[in-house]
């Protein structure tokens, strides 16, 4: 093994990077593609894809405040959103793969996020799924992984909770 390696991790490194990187194709490929606002159906009556920016949280928290103050304190918390999940990793690192995935793709999602909000200030968002009129507020491969990742960590914690 070579100085500094860390056993086990190639797989959820992968994972991390593979993630990060369609994250980043998918949403230069929308921006290149699609106008603002734009969508188009892929399914009908239930998935579109759309052009959308999302310069609050999710589903559009604070995205009236001002633009300085929201782009700050969302990369602050993304950076200590990654410290935490750090410190999580060295908690739970031992006590099954299932929580290394989940803390993976979760950290994948927080980064894909970040690197919008450092370089525009917004993220971009392009999964529209909905019936009739009903609609899920539009999301991307990040917000995905990170859903995915909460998913994960919480049936590895159901898993391991009778241990």
């Amino acid at each position: 093994m070579k100085a500094g390696s860390l056993p086990g991790l190639a797989g959820p490194l992968t994972l991390f990077w593979a993630l990060l990187f369609f994250d980043q194709l998918s949403k230069w490929w929308i921006r290149a593609n699609f106008a603002l606002y734009e969508s188009r159906e892929i399914i009908p009556g239930f998935f579109s894809l759309v052009y959308y920016t999302n310069t609050g949280a999710a589903f559009g928290l604070l995205a009236g405040e001002s633009t300085a103050w929201r782009r700050l304190f969302f990369i602050a918390a993304a950076l200590l959103a990654l410290v935490l999940l750090t410190l999580l990793y060295r908690h739970v690192r031992h006590q099954g793969r299932l929580y290394v995935y989940a803390l993976a793709l979760i950290a994948s999602g927080a980064v894909g996020n970040l690197v919008d909000r450092i370089l525009a200030g917004e993220v971009t968002d392009f999964l529209d799924f909905y019936w009739g009129a009903y609609h899920w507020p539009a999301f991307n491969v990040a917000d995905s992984a990170i859903t995915a990742g909460v998913l994960l960590f919480l049936l590895a914690s159901w898993r391991s909770g009778s241990k």
